[in-house]
């Protein structure tokens, strides 16, 4: 769309109000045709008022670029605020007529605001003046013409007030609509994102393109499961299994969100999260965060384990985590029309053999993430062992708590000895 398209779309308004000028014109013209002793030349200029009035016609076609459409509109418009003035000033400023003819031709101006109003002022202000100066002598038209122009100016008014008490209710349709879908879409967009994590819900819902594409980056790489919810899926029946991952999976989800991770997966028992993406505080400060989610998750499943030996569960499933930073793909993998936004690389391999080779209510860190948190988390050496899919050794971590959480005559190496 052009500026010209905003400024001048050629209203219909604009097309009435050339009507009734020709009108009055024509009432004007006949009312003093007796006055010039009924001279033909002035019934000559009737045809041409009506001519004039069917140049709309040009300002609507199809067959005309827009461009000079809009052009042809805008000088027709100027022609309007000359022919007014011509007639205002030929008619010797009378009274009524002014009265008549001003309130339609502002009312135009003011009904539409137009930002064409300064240039339709000076087309009256030049037909005016133009009139005053060439022409020598005024004719005033009789009390019937005037009234017939009274009545005229009268009628497009009242078309006028129509057109906008019609424009109003369209409006205010349109308007209660586009409320209707507004809400509609909320509630969509607000159930559609209990599937995604906050920060990727975040990243979607301000303008981040989505399409298939990856890019590097270190992540910190989070994985979780239940050990011994195997066997009790064989033991509760579907009611009591379905609540207990319920209620799980919603306290571990809380935690995540509260902590700012992104959660990639939730697969029966199992979840996967990420730190460093779509936003990132840093690689050390996402590493750390993760560690201290995952400890919060600990805390959070022993509180559970209780309530649910209390419910009656003898031997309650414990938690098992494995965390791991390094570089990875991360993006929206897949097709145009279906995308899954995950990771891939060596990193998150690793992190979901160390989940898997975690003790009960343990988070075992790779070497990568505990560099990156041992300043903060109090962990403990746990040496090598052997990863499934790597062909050497690796050195694991169990993370115990941040060193501001434990106490001052905590012995650390009495624990050790004990874990050993």
């Amino acid at each position: 769309m052009t500026w010209k398209e905003i400024i001048y779309p050629s209203p219909k308004l604009q097309e009435l109000y050339r009507l009734a000028l020709c009108i009055c014109w024509a009432i004007t013209l006949l009312g003093a045709w007796r006055v010039i002793n009924y001279h033909p030349a002035l019934l000559a200029l009737l045809p041409a008022l009506f001519l004039y009035q069917f140049s709309s016609y040009f300002t609507k076609a199809d067959t005309s670029a827009a461009g000079k459409r809009q052009r042809l509109a805008m000088a027709l418009e100027f022609s309007d605020g000359v022919l007014t003035g011509v007639l205002l000033a030929f008619v010797g400023f009378e009274p009524i007529v002014v009265m008549a003819l001003g309130m339609a031709f502002l009312m135009t101006i003011i009904s539409a605001m137009k930002p064409t109003a300064p240039l339709d002022l000076f087309g009256l202000l030049i037909g005016a003046v133009l009139t005053v100066w060439l022409s020598p002598v005024a004719v005033a038209p009789g009390a019937l013409a005037q009234l017939m122009i009274l009545a005229v100016a009268m009628g497009f008014a009242l078309l006028l007030v129509n057109m906008a008490r019609h424009s109003h209710f369209m409006l205010a349709e349109q308007h209660d609509s586009v409320r209707r879908q507004n809400e509609w879409l909320t509630l969509r967009t607000f159930r559609l994102s209990k599937y995604l994590s906050p920060p990727l819900r975040k990243a979607i819902l301000t303008g981040k393109d989505v399409r298939a594409e990856t890019q590097e980056k270190t992540l910190t790489i989070f994985f979780s499961d239940m050990a011994g919810f195997t066997k009790l899926a064989e033991e509760l029946d579907p009611e009591q299994l379905t609540s207990l991952l319920n209620t799980y999976l919603t306290e571990m989800s809380e935690i995540a969100f509260r902590f700012g991770g992104t959660i990639d997966k939730v697969i029966g028992d199992s979840i996967m999260v990420f730190f460093g993406d779509p936003e990132s505080r840093g690689v050390r400060s996402d590493a750390v965060t993760c560690v201290s989610m995952a400890i919060a998750m600990r805390k959070a499943m022993e509180d559970l384990q209780l309530r649910w030996h209390k419910e009656g569960i003898e031997r309650p499933p414990a938690l098992r985590m494995g965390i791991n930073s390094g570089l990875c793909k991360v993006g929206n993998f897949g097709t145009e029309n279906r995308l899954d936004y995950t990771l891939l690389g060596r990193a998150v391999n690793l992190a979901s053999r160390l989940e898997s080779s975690a003790e009960s209510n343990e988070i075992l860190l790779s070497e990568d993430t505990y560099g990156l948190v041992k300043d903060t988390i109090h962990c403990i050496d746990k040496g090598q062992i052997s990863i499934k899919g790597f062909s050497e050794a690796v050195n694991v971590y169990s993370a115990i708590d941040l060193h501001k959480h434990l106490k001052a005559d905590y012995p650390p190496v009495a624990e050790k000895q004990a874990i050993a």
